[in-house]
């Protein structure tokens, strides 16, 4: 079993919060462990929720399409959330329920240790950067202890806004750009 493994376990066992309760399935990240970019959104949604698995349901999809013309594959990056269940309705996770769940992130990040990481939407830029403005943010590279992070949208708000799907796209290409760029190549 490898670290990852072992993080998988936990969060699938965790009753940190009272989330546990409510959840149907938790939700640790997926992808590839040599993932030069790690994907993070907010939480799980209820089609997440069903399968135990990241971005299964229409944002999802949304993220899937916009990887690939980016020239990514899904097989290529890991993609994870900050909350591992369910909030109810699919509310905004509380601040108990981030810090509850913000360890698993950062040890994902750290065995994985990516050359990028990609901060989708307000929770997980406030979560894990401090900023929320995500609007304001967005298409913006950050460094922070170490780590480089990228800011844009959550794909979910392109199902409720059509006019964002070209800014994610544009964001998407970008973030491929400035891996490339922290490569050399």
């Amino acid at each position: 079993m490898t670290e990852l493994d072992n993080i998988h376990s936990q969060v699938v066992s965790c009753t940190k919060c009272d989330l546990c309760k409510t959840r149907t399935k938790a939700v640790p990240g997926k992808g590839n462990k040599n993932a030069e970019i790690v994907f993070v959104g907010e939480a799980p949604g209820r089609s997440e929720d069903l399968r135990g698995e990241p971005f299964v349901g229409s944002a999802g999809k949304k993220l899937s399409e916009m990887l690939e013309k980016a020239g990514l594959s899904r097989d290529a990056v890991y993609i994870t959330n900050v909350v591992k269940c369910r909030p109810p309705n699919n509310r905004v996770p509380t601040e108990l329920e981030r810090t509850s769940c913000i360890e698993y992130l950062n040890n994902e990040i750290k065995l994985i240790n990516p050359k990028i990481i990609c901060v989708m939407g307000n929770t997980a830029s406030n979560s894990i950067l401090g900023k929320g403005e995500i609007t304001k943010n967005r298409g913006k590279t950050i460094k922070k202890d170490g780590r480089t992070y990228f800011l844009t949208f959550h794909p979910a708000a392109t199902i409720y806004n059509q006019e964002l799907i070209p800014v994610l796209e544009k964001d998407i290409q970008n973030l491929v750009k400035a891996l490339d760029e922290i490569k050399g190549t």
